[in-house]
């Protein structure tokens, strides 16, 4: 319907007056009255405007109402009176709800019948009893009553019945069956369950017993769907993506740093890597162009553990040379038959082989002219040497965790650590 003309309450327009004086906007809650017979004041706006039957100009009202126990809707309502055809529909006031809502009212009596309902045209309307379904947005929205839904439908069905009868009868038989089948539900001859199920959580069917509960009438409200979203025009919120953790075992950083020999720009490449059947370990390399100087450095991916780790190992074959070793900037290597002792420090931490870490005394190993042990002990716990029967335990290696001496606590910068409870012993600072 397309408004054609200005507003007009109750009459005809009179001829153009002298402009009143500016009056004050009524009050929204002036606007929408509770629904009531009774109200001499409730009247309609009549707003003249287009048929879309006979295109000539009918008349459009619209009741602005509240309806107890619910909220604001409008009634409009068209008649056209060149060729009869009238049209009535409601329309929600308010916003579509947060929430979709359904009824499920059990009538047992004729006072259910009387129930009042509004019915939007996003709301689906089902009697299970019958298997019998109004879908969403086939019918415009009404307010109505449960006898009025029924007959609604009883009407709609009968509507199109003489043309069936000619052109199909046996189905207009079975939608006769079916419409004395509703005439019984109008009569209450047995109880029946009607649904009204909206996702626009404005629809409504009456509790008489407000505020109290009404043991035959159950109200649901849920989530709507996505497909409910889209079905009422509503961009469906999409689903929290929780951010990617950007993987770093993939990647190889660089950073920009000084050569630590001649102190000329130099590139340092560093990246995490996952040794197996240990812990994550970071490796640090840095090459300069100018001086051709190279380092690398190890740095554990992880705390200091709560025990030292010493690891002996017995090397009986040139093979044992090429097993991958681990060795922090905390690990002390000692080889008993050679009386030869590497400090805490001295190499920093290193992630190699066995003959790379032993390349001053290669030659003599390697000749098979003497079998020795190798000792790494790392009060840190953060150093490592490979298994190669792992998960399976390695005949030739033993690994020991122990508790840190004092002296040892010293050196790692231990002993005045304190994470618990230190903020009861530090005064506030003024």
């Amino acid at each position: 319907m397309a408004a054609s003309g200005a507003v007009a309450p109750g009459t005809p327009a009179a001829p153009a007056a002298p402009p009143p004086s500016r009056a004050q906007a009524p009050a929204p809650e002036h606007l929408f009255r509770p629904l009531s017979a009774e109200d001499e004041e409730q009247q309609p706006t009549e707003i003249e405007s287009l048929c879309m039957n006979c295109y000539r100009n009918g008349t459009t009202r619209l009741l602005l109402t509240k309806i107890p126990f619910f909220r604001e809707i409008i009634v409009s309502s068209f008649s056209c009176e060149h060729c009869g055809w009238s049209n009535t529909e409601i329309h929600s006031a308010g916003r579509v709800q947060d929430q979709g809502v359904r009824y499920a009212l059990t009538v047992r009596t004729q006072e259910d019948m009387n129930r009042e309902v509004v019915k939007t045209d996003s709301a689906t309307t089902r009697i299970p009893e019958l298997d019998f379904e109004i879908p969403a947005f086939s019918q415009k929205g009404a307010l109505t009553t449960v006898e009025g839904l029924i007959s609604r439908a009883i009407s709609g069905l009968e509507q199109d019945q003489p043309t069936r009868r000619a052109n199909e009868e046996a189905v207009a038989e079975r939608i006769d069956e079916f419409i004395i089948r509703l005439k019984e539900l109008r009569r209450v001859a047995s109880p029946f369950t009607l649904i009204i199920d909206d996702p626009s959580g404005n629809s409504f069917v009456e509790n008489p017993r407000a505020p109290q509960k009404d043991d035959a009438l159950a109200v649901t409200h849920y989530e709507r769907t996505v497909q409910q979203q889209e079905l009422l025009g509503l961009q469906a919120e999409a689903p929290e993506e929780k951010p990617e953790e950007e993987d770093l075992r993939n990647e190889v950083l660089q950073f920009h740093t000084n050569c630590p020999e001649c102190n000329a720009p130099a590139q340092t490449n560093m990246k995490l890597v996952q040794i197996p059947h240990f812990k994550e370990v970071i490796i640090m390399a840095t090459n300069c162009d100018s001086c051709g100087h190279r380092t690398n450095e190890v740095k554990s991916g992880g705390a200091v553990e709560p025990l030292g780790t010493r690891i002996t190992f017995h090397i009986t074959h040139p093979s044992d040379l090429t097993r991958d070793v681990l060795k922090s900037e905390t690990c002390s290597v000692e080889i008993p038959e050679l009386e030869f002792e590497l400090g805490m420090a001295v190499l920093g931490g290193k992630f190699t082989t066995l003959e790379g870490l032993l390349k001053d005394i290669r030659d003599l190993i390697l000749e098979g002219k003497l079998t020795a042990h190798l000792v790494m002990d790392d009060p840190a716990g953060n150093s490592y040497l490979q298994n190669v029967y792992a998960p399976e335990d390695d005949p030739e290696m033993k690994v020991e965790h122990y508790k840190r001496t004092f002296d040892q606590n010293e050196e790692l910068g231990l002993n005045d650590m304190k994470t618990e409870g230190y903020e009861t012993d530090v005064a506030p600072q003024r």
